[in-house]
């Protein structure tokens, strides 16, 4: 039997890091991840590794990190804990903005938090941010997800996908960022998941995460576009680097641990726009879009 040591999570972690950008670069066929290791000054350090000016990606980021070291005081008040002084945390945190309109914005992320009291989780999900929503694209990206939580239970999917539809929504805006996705986080062994499962669970989203995006950007990526349909994808790149700089916790928490700037910010675009209330002409597919941006959508076909 596998020892779920902290040093054996960020091990397989680092491995999905590997395969993930083997698959994206295979499907771009042009651009290339380079690899930027670094090091953190408390313990620790990670691999950050971003395509630029891609065939299919403007920009892409798939960092491995794996930190630990004395717990400040504003990480023990943002994790409400009080008995713990030293913590332990790596994950794999994914952001892939197209250069088509039509392509999706995309994000990943699986993760594990260890303190030196004993106690340990499991986070993560994966959530997708159409420019132009398509639902037989949302249907898919909804059902394979379904797919997965299902094996190992049949309760995850919809508790997770409520979790996303509450956390990737932007309050100021009253809108969803895209069309959601699973979201979980705080996920220890309980007395019907052992720690193996909920590992299992995290590796399998992981290992999902190539399969869903390639297929996504081979099949939209062949789609012309105009000007109006490449300005309206400024804009709502806009509303992704606002509810990452405002609301995102992996973000937040990033910042409170002394994380490397670089890195936590590498989820945001080379561009992004911004508009004094832009609204879209009635009956628009960018309309349409707008109107899909709602929680508690049913995207799995029944």
């Amino acid at each position: 039997m596998i020892m779920l040591t902290k040093e054996f999570i960020a091990s397989e972690y680092q491995k999905i890091q590997q395969e993930i950008c083997e698959a994206i670069e295979k499907v771009d066929a042009k651009g290339r991840f380079e690899s930027d290791h670094w090091t953190r000054e408390e313990g620790g350090g990670g691999l950050t590794r971003v395509m630029a000016n891609g065939n299919i990606l403007e920009k892409a980021g798939v960092n491995f990190s794996a930190v630990h070291g004395p717990m400040n005081e504003a990480m023990k008040t943002n994790l409400k804990v009080k008995d713990a002084h030293n913590f332990f945390a790596t994950g794999v945190s994914i952001v892939m903005h197209p250069n088509n309109p039509h392509v999706p914005i995309i994000h990943m992320n699986i993760r594990y938090f260890e303190m030196d009291n004993g106690t340990y989780w499991f986070g993560g999900g994966i959530d997708l941010t159409p420019h132009y929503i398509v639902p037989k694209d949302a249907e898919y990206f909804h059902a394979e997800l379904k797919q997965v939580c299902d094996k190992f239970d049949p309760d995850y999917y919809p508790r997770f996908k409520k979790w996303a539809d509450d956390y990737f929504f932007i309050p100021h805006r009253d809108e969803t960022r895209g069309v959601g996705g699973i979201f979980y986080d705080h996920l220890s062994e309980d007395e019907n998941h052992t720690k193996q499962d909920i590992y299992d669970f995290s590796i399998a989203l992981g290992k999902l995460f190539p399969k869903i995006y390639a297929k996504l950007m081979a099949e939209n990526s062949r789609k012309t576009f105009t000007p109006e349909e490449k300005e309206w994808q400024f804009i709502r790149r806009g509303r992704y680097v606002e509810f990452n700089l405002v609301y995102d916790r992996g973000t937040r928490f990033g910042l409170y641990s002394n994380g490397r700037t670089e890195s936590i910010l590498m989820s945001l675009p080379q561009e992004a726009k911004w508009f004094y209330n832009r609204r879209p002409e009635p009956g628009s597919r960018e309309a349409e879009t707008m109107n899909l941006l709602k929680k508690g959508i049913n995207w799995v076909a029944k």
